[in-house]
């Protein structure tokens, strides 16, 4: 047992790959946590596929991708905010509206700029590539991160689930707001090289959710979502390691696994154990019991 789990530890690439989705299994559950309790889901989505064009035209000039990336998905939001605050537009139809049409753009944009950029990597990642510096950026972005929700927990606390008292008591909440897109955002973009951009909204949600049926505190999701956001990252890399599967996939499977694990079997909230339930098995097995004895 000992060296099924050193063994894969002896190569470098797998060492730096398994750090990485340590750091993004953290960061991911701590920021889709916000994403979740404001009912968001699918912001993470949006931003996930509009990064694109500011991918392919970053390529283009020769200029970090990365920065392009963030300024693409920070641009995003901030159109779905204009579009909802233009017209009587509901926030979910805006979002699906810019995810298509920034998406159709960045895969335009690669064609007519005759870009070399290798679209597949960044959909579906290939974190067994990642190198010294891609370690690096993820770390500085996660303590960053990590780092900033600590010191304003109270403030993003009171603006997430109620933004009108927030605003009311005189917090910033533009600047709030701008924050926790810029988080989203550096957290998609420390995760394409993870599982890409298709796979990346499972381990931004997946973790939070699990957490959420589990406990009921806020900072008792981020803990639990880092933890199984974790696990998740470290299990679906041995299985890569050992099935010679893509990592990504890997991981997301566990993510959903862990997910119906706690759908059908959490304390409190599962399917199966939820209080209502033993009371119907309870009720049945005392009618079955009384018909025996009759």
């Amino acid at each position: 047992m000992l060296n099924w789990l050193i063994e894969p530890l002896s190569f470098e690439f797998m060492r730096g790959a398994i750090t990485t989705a340590i750091l993004l299994g953290i960061l991911c559950a701590v920021v889709g946590t916000y994403l979740i309790v404001q009912r968001m889901g699918l912001l993470g989505d949006v931003i996930a596929h509009a990064v694109l064009p500011g991918l392919a035209i970053a390529f283009f000039l020769g200029i970090d991708i990365f920065l392009g990336a963030f300024i693409s998905g920070t641009l995003s939001t901030f159109v779905i905010t204009w579009i909802q605050s233009q017209s009587r537009i509901k926030v979910d139809a805006a979002m699906a509206l810019v995810f298509s049409g920034f998406l159709a753009l960045g895969i335009m944009l690669i064609t007519l700029l005759k870009s070399k950029l290798d679209l597949h990597q960044f959909l579906f990642g290939d974190i067994l590539g990642v190198t010294t510096d891609d370690v690096k950026r993820t770390v500085i972005i996660t303590i960053v991160i990590l780092l900033l929700v600590k010191l304003f927990y109270k403030e993003l606390l009171f603006y997430t689930f109620d933004p009108l008292g927030a605003q009311a008591s005189g917090l910033p909440i533009n600047w709030i707001h701008f924050g926790l897109t810029g988080a989203i955002t550096l957290t998609i973009i420390a995760s394409m090289q993870t599982v890409g951009v298709v796979l990346v909204v499972s381990l931004l949600i997946g973790p939070g959710i699990t957490a959420y049926l589990l406990v009921k505190e806020l900072h008792q999701m981020m803990q639990l979502g880092a933890v199984i956001g974790v696990i998740s990252s470290v299990t679906g890399m041995y299985i890569s390691y050992y099935l010679n599967v893509p990592s990504g996939a890997a991981i997301v499977l566990v993510v959903s696994v862990l997910f119906l694990l706690a759908l059908f079997f959490s304390p409190t909230q599962g399917i199966l154990t939820r209080p209502e339930m033993a009371h119907q098995r309870a009720r049945l097995f005392s009618q079955l019991k009384s018909q025996k004895t009759k």
